[in-house]
């Protein structure tokens, strides 16, 4: 399990496959100077935070190694973090076969 820390005192546990995608889309979306929430849902509580570019955030991993990005994953979170909603954590998807093989070329 990983952890997205944020505004100093807050934190929020994701595995570290979740964490390292969200990391992706938040990074990339921040380096734009963009605001936007950030919802996701556990066991206990559903939770929404404001994310901007003077939140500090920082993304910690539990494990020795980064996972492999799926990448249709990325496009689905990237595409619903731009929406009126904000990124919301949703199920990763299977990679296209297409994406795999792309990737294990070194292309893309």
């Amino acid at each position: 399990m990983g952890s997205l820390l944020y505004d100093a005192d807050h934190a929020a546990e994701f595995d570290d496959r979740t964490l390292a995608h969200l990391q992706v889309i938040i990074v990339n979306k921040l380096r734009r100077r963009e605001s936007f929430p950030f919802t996701w849902s556990d066991e206990r509580r559903s939770m929404t935070i404001w994310l901007s570019p003077h939140t500090p955030v920082a993304f910690v991993y539990h494990g020795n190694r980064r996972p492999r990005l799926n990448r249709a994953w990325l496009e689905d979170l990237a595409l619903i973090a731009n929406s009126a909603g904000g990124l919301i954590v949703v199920p990763e998807p299977p990679e296209t076969e297409s994406v795999a093989a792309a990737e294990a070329q070194g292309v893309g």
